[in-house]
C-alpha cells in the first residue's frame, strides 16, 4: 500500500490499495486508509504542519493525525455497564490496562470517494467485543492553505449505542513553540492516565488562555474543560496554524511528552473515562442516529 494517488477522480479499486494524496494549490495531504484513515503528512509550500510519518510507517501512532471513534481517550480497565450490557474491552495499547480511542484507529478503512482535493473513507464495525454495529465516516476536504476534516458515526444496531468522537493531531514542537487556547479548567490525570480531580485556572504554570510555551520538563497529559473550539500555534511570535473545532467539542486534551519534538492538542466531544464521570459529554445514539464533528486547520505562512 505504498502507491501514491493524485489528480483527477480515481476508480475505487485503485484507491483502496494506495496511500491517497490530495492536492490544492501549494497544499498537499497524504492519507493512509490502512492505518486508521490517518494523516501521513500535511504540507503547505513544502513546510510540514503536522508531524510527518516516517517512510514505511506501519503503526498509526507514527502518523500525524487520526480520527477517534466511537470514543476518545481511555475507558478504565476497558469495562463499563450500560443498561443490561456488561462490556469488557481488551487492552489495545501494549500492556496499558485502559482501552482507548475505540476501534477505528486500529482498523483499515475503505476509500468510498476520492478526487483531487477531497476524500471520503468509511469503516464498518460489526457487533463483537464492542456490542454494537456502526458505520464511521471521515471526509478530508483540502484547500490551498488548509483542510477541514469531518468525522461521523451512525448507530446501525437495534438498540442505543454510546458514542463520542475526536481527533488526535500531532504538531511539531521546538523550544519556541507556543499554544494559545481558551480553557477554564483541567482534569488532572493519575499516573495511569485517568482523570482524577478537576482544577480551575492555571496548572503547573501553563496558561494556555494567554498563550504559553509548550515545552515542558515533565509529562503533560490532561483534559482541559470549557474549550471554546479554537486554538492557535505560534513559533515565537509567528502564528503558524489555527485550529477550529465544531461547537460540541468542549474538551481539549493536551499531551506533551518531555524530550520529544511533537505535542498533541486533541479536540474531543467528551472527557476521558466517560462512563465513570458525570456530565462527561458522551451521547447515546438511537438506532439509525448519526453524530458528527469537524476540525478545521488553517495553515499560515
Amino acid at each position: 500500500m505504498s502507491n501514491s494517488i493524485e489528480g483527477d477522480t480515481l476508480t475505487l479499486s485503485r484507491a483502496r490499495d494506495a496511500v491517497c494524496t490530495l492536492v490544492a494549490g501549494d497544499t498537499r495531504l497524504k492519507i493512509a486508509p490502512h492505518l486508521g484513515a490517518s494523516t501521513l503528512s500535511l504540507t503547505h509550500k513544502g513546510r510540514d504542519y503536522l508531524r510527518p510519518a516516517p517512510d514505511g510507517a506501519d503503526d498509526v501512532l507514527q502518523t500525524g493525525n487520526f480520527p477517534l471513534v466511537p470514543f476518545a481517550n481511555r475507558i478504565k480497565n476497558g469495562h463499563f455497564v450500560l443498561g443490561t450490557k456488561d462490556i469488557q474491552l481488551k487492552p489495545n495499547l501494549g500492556d496499558h490496562p485502559h482501552t482507548l480511542h475505540g476501534q477505528g484507529w486500529r482498523s483499515e478503512w475503505e476509500v468510498a470517494e476520492i478526487s483531487g482535493s477531497r476524500a471520503r473513507l468509511v469503516f464498518d464495525h460489526r457487533c463483537g467485543e464492542w456490542p454494537w454495529d456502526y458505520r464511521a465516516e471521515v471526509i478530508y476536504e483540502l484547500r490551498d492553505g488548509g483542510v477541514r476534516i469531518y468525522l461521523s458515526v451512525t448507530n446501525l444496531s437495534p438498540c442505543a449505542m454510546p458514542a463520542g468522537l475526536g481527533f488526535h493531531p500531532y504538531f511539531l514542537k521546538t523550544p519556541q513553540t507556543r499554544l494559545k487556547a481558551h480553557v477554564e479548567g483541567v482534569w488532572l490525570s493519575s499516573d495511569d492516565c485517568l482523570p482524577t480531580e478537576w482544577h480551575g485556572g492555571v496548572y503547573r504554570g501553563k496558561d494556555w488562555t494567554r498563550g504559553d510555551v509548550v515545552d515542558a520538563d515533565q509529562l503533560l497529559d490532561h483534559c482541559h474543560t470549557e474549550f471554546n473550539g479554537r486554538f492557535d500555534i505560534f513559533e515565537g511570535d509567528e502564528a503558524t496554524l489555527t485550529v477550529k473545532a465544531s461547537p460540541d467539542c468542549h474538551w481539549l486534551h493536551i499531551y506533551v511528552p518531555p524530550g520529544e519534538d511533537f505535542f498533541c492538542a486533541e479536540p474531543v466531544n467528551h472527557m476521558p473515562d466517560p462512563f465513570n464521570k458525570p456530565n462527561s459529554g458522551l451521547k447515546c445514539l438511537k438506532t439509525g442516529e448519526r453524530a458528527m464533528m469537524w476540525m478545521d486547520m488553517t495553515l499560515h505562512g
